[in-house]
C-alpha cells in the first residue's frame, strides 16, 4: 500500500525543457542583382534555449546566415535563440542572405525556406516578397 500514488505519468525524466519556435513577421524584399536578403522572428515560448544553424532554399544552392557589428557584414555558423525569448532578423541587423539567386522572384511572389536548428525540427516558411524598400521597423 505504501507504493500506491508513486508512479504518475509525468516524471521528470519524460518532461524535460524543449523548445518551441514559431516564425512571424517574415518577407523578403523584391531583390536586386544576384542576391537577396531574408528577414523574420522567431519566437521561442519553450523553457529551452535552440540555436538556428543553417538555411536552405530552392531560390539559392549557398543561403547563409549573417549578422551585422560595426556596421560591416559576416557569416555566422549559427544564431542563439534564447528560452522564452526571440531572435530577430531584420534589415541593419542579424539576417539571411541568399547568394547567387536562381531566379528574379518579384513583389508578390513567395519564397520557401526552410530552417534548420540545433534541437528542435526544422520550419518550412513562405516569406512574401515586398518592395524593395519594404522595411516594417520603420512603419
Amino acid at each position: 500500500m505504501a507504493l500506491g500514488g508513486c508512479s504518475s505519468g509525468d516524471s521528470d525524466s519524460g518532461s524535460a525543457a524543449e523548445p518551441e519556435l514559431k516564425v512571424g513577421g517574415a518577407f523578403m524584399p523584391q531583390p536586386v542583382g544576384d542576391m537577396a536578403g531574408g528577414f523574420m522572428t522567431v519566437t521561442n515560448t519553450g523553457d529551452a534555449a535552440d540555436k538556428l544553424t543553417s538555411v536552405t532554399s530552392p531560390l539559392s544552392d549557398d543561403v547563409q546566415i549573417h549578422e551585422t557589428k560595426d556596421q560591416k557584414m559576416r557569416q555566422v555558423k549559427s544564431f542563439d535563440i534564447p528560452a522564452n525569448g526571440e531572435l530577430k532578423l531584420e534589415r541593419g541587423g542579424s539576417h539571411i542572405m541568399f547568394m547567387g539567386i536562381k531566379k528574379q522572384p518579384k513583389q508578390g511572389d513567395k519564397v520557401r525556406i526552410e530552417l534548420h536548428f540545433e534541437k528542435s525540427d526544422p520550419i518550412e516558411v513562405d516569406l512574401p516578397v515586398e518592395a524593395a524598400t519594404h522595411n516594417p521597423a520603420k512603419h
